[in-house]
């Protein structure tokens, strides 16, 4: 893919407003140690679990009801271990030495996943450029569905608020077996390739070697080692990634891309006209932040203005974050948004029903 001109931010003045922002949340809520050790204790606790609930698979699978029960728990919490542990190491906000964050993301690869892939995706183009037209390669993904106001629009996109209902519980499957070998070795629309001059070698064999171990594990082994016929455990494996798609998407459509989402752009010069931190305040909003229960299983999602403007920081912090954020909003007359789930989730559909018909093709978004 072609190497565009990467976005340039609009610099901030003396009296920006996150200065002071950064200044008030690193002299008091970052004080905190005892928020770092829960987020620990969390991560490594959610670990151990999805290794019980696999265990309990090879222990207790010949029960057929037993066998769907533990698959789908180990679906569930691998997202939520994705979401938490997972997303907080790759800032390097879990531990707080590089190389121990850096060990922890390997743990990545026994679920199907490459963490120098996910990295580069998620750090280097997402964060660096959310929401922005060719450059957010999260929002960005596939043809399938129309997001951005610049990208095509096909004839069955006027019912992709319908078909996404469908689609979306796969989503862990696509991630794994078929978008990470897209962005290693696809030509068409990969962004990667844009922070990335080569793919080295080494995790080339790395991907082949952690996806066959995945598949090993997590279904070939219960396939040999159970009673269950094949086709059920192969059912069951399914149950596991649709289950635990389902409880990940919520959060990725609740956070950027809502029916008043902005997709900012760039001038011919490559400028964008927000600062970086008001550019994140714009695009990013967060969801039933007041929910212990959606908290504890989304970690920094329901809070992700707080994970955009501090990125390096573990998501436990965030709760005491956000009303720093929300007050400065307040004072400064900042965008901020915050809904229930359910009202983002509707908001999404409604937007993928508006970008999948003419009328929308001019909208732009700019700010």
């Amino acid at each position: 893919m072609e190497k565009l001109k990467r976005p340039v931010y609009l610099k901030a003045g003396t009296d920006d407003f996150f200065k002071k922002m950064r200044t008030e949340v690193n002299e008091t809520i970052l004080q905190n140690s005892s928020l770092y050790l829960f987020n620990i204790i969390k991560s490594l606790g959610l670990l151990v679990l999805f290794f019980l609930f696999y265990s309990c698979i090879l222990i207790f699978g010949n029960s057929t009801p037993l066998l769907f029960l533990f698959y789908i728990l180990c679906g569930i919490n691998m997202i939520v271990l994705f979401i938490n542990a997972f997303h907080d190491a790759a800032h390097g906000a879990l531990f707080k030495k590089s190389k121990h964050n850096e060990w922890f993301m390997y743990v990545l690869e026994l679920f199907g996943g490459n963490h120098w892939l996910w990295t580069r995706r998620h750090i280097n183009l997402h964060h660096a450029y959310p929401n922005v037209p060719d450059w957010d390669v999260d929002i960005k993904q596939s043809d399938i569905i129309r997001i951005f106001p610049n990208s095509p629009l096909f004839n069955y996109h006027k019912y992709q608020h319908i078909y996404m209902w469908l689609i979306y519980p796969f989503y862990s499957l696509n991630w794994i077996y078929i978008r990470d070998f897209k962005d290693f070795f696809g030509k068409k629309d990969n962004y990667v390739k844009k922070v990335v001059e080569a793919i080295p070698t080494r995790e080339v064999y790395t991907l082949f070697i952690a996806k066959a171990i995945n598949l090993f594990y997590l279904l070939l082994l219960p396939m040999l080692l159970l009673s269950q016929p094949w086709y059920l455990v192969l059912v069951a494996w399914f149950a596991m990634h649709l289950f635990g798609s389902m409880i990940g998407v919520v959060a990725l459509v609740s956070t950027h891309v809502d029916e008043d989402a902005h997709f900012p752009v760039t001038d011919e010069d490559g400028n964008l006209s927000a600062t970086w931190a008001m550019h994140q305040m714009i695009v990013t909003k967060d969801f039933s932040t007041n929910s212990k229960l959606a908290n504890f299983l989304y970690g920094g999602f329901t809070h992700h203005v707080a994970h955009h403007l501090f990125p390096g920081v573990g998501h436990t912090y965030y709760p005491y974050i956000t009303p720093i954020i929300r007050r400065y909003a307040a004072e400064y007359n900042l965008p901020y948004t915050s809904y229930p789930f359910y009202h983002a989730v509707r908001s999404h559909f409604r937007m993928l029903k508006n970008k999948g018909i003419h009328e929308n093709i001019m909208m732009i978004g700019e700010i």
